[in-house]
C-alpha cells in the first residue's frame, strides 16, 4: 500500500465510501488562494494615491545631487484612510451622466467597494465561510459589469467576466475544500 492508497483509506474510514482526490483540492486551494489575494489587494489598493515630491536631481555620473540644485518631481505612491476612493475620479464622471445609475447608488457603492474586497479577500484567504466569500465576491463583480456596461467599457467587461468565471470554476470545487475555518458557509 502506497502512501496515496494510505491516506485515501484513512479519509474512507472518517467518511465512508469517499474517496480523496488530492487534485480537486489543490485546484480549489489555487483558486482560493489567487482570488483572496486578488480580492485583498483590490481593496487596499483603494486606499492608495500619488503624491508629487521633489528630490534634488541625481548626477548619473557621479551619484552625486546636481551641483546646480536642480529638482524633479518624483510621483510616490502612499496608502491611508484619507486616499480612499472606491470608484476612481474618471470613472465616477462618466457614471454621474449615466441616468439609469441613482446618485444615492454610486456614493453608497464607492463607500463600502473598497472595504467589501478587503473583507471577501481576508475570509477567502483564512478560510471562513469560504462559499460566502466567493458569493460575495460574485456579486461585486457583477456589480462592477453592470456599471461597466452602463458606460460601455467593453474591455472592462471581458475583464470581469473572467473573474467571474473563475468564481464558478470555484464553486464548483468548493466541496473539495480542506483548508478552512468553517467548511459549510
Amino acid at each position: 500500500m502506497d502512501r496515496g492508497d494510505m491516506a485515501d483509506s484513512i479519509e474512507r474510514g472518517l467518511n465512508p465510501g469517499r474517496r480523496v482526490n488530492w487534485d480537486f483540492t489543490f485546484a480549489f486551494l489555487a483558486l482560493r488562494l489567487w482570488l483572496g489575494l486578488r480580492a485583498l489587494l483590490v481593496g487596499i489598493q483603494k486606499f492608495a494615491a500619488y503624491h508629487s515630491v521633489a528630490t534634488p536631481l541625481i548626477d548619473p555620473s557621479t551619484g552625486q545631487p546636481d551641483a546646480s540644485g536642480v529638482m524633479v518631481n518624483v510621483n510616490v505612491k502612499s496608502y491611508a484612510l484619507a486616499n480612499y476612493s472606491g470608484i476612481p475620479a474618471a470613472l465616477r464622471d462618466k457614471f454621474s451622466h449615466e441616468p439609469l445609475l441613482p446618485k444615492f447608488a454610486l456614493v453608497a457603492f464607492d463607500k463600502m467597494l473598497g472595504p467589501a474586497f478587503i473583507l471577501a479577500g481576508i475570509m477567502l484567504l483564512i478560510g471562513l465561510g469560504t462559499r460566502l466569500s466567493l458569493l460575495l465576491q460574485g456579486l461585486l463583480f457583477i456589480a462592477l459589469t453592470v456599471g461597466l456596461v452602463l458606460i460601455d467599457q467593453s474591455d472592462g467587461v471581458a475583464y470581469l467576466g473572467i473573474h467571474i468565471g473563475l468564481v464558478a470554476g470555484a464553486f464548483l470545487l468548493a466541496e473539495h475544500n480542506r483548508f478552512a475555518v468553517l467548511k459549510k458557509w
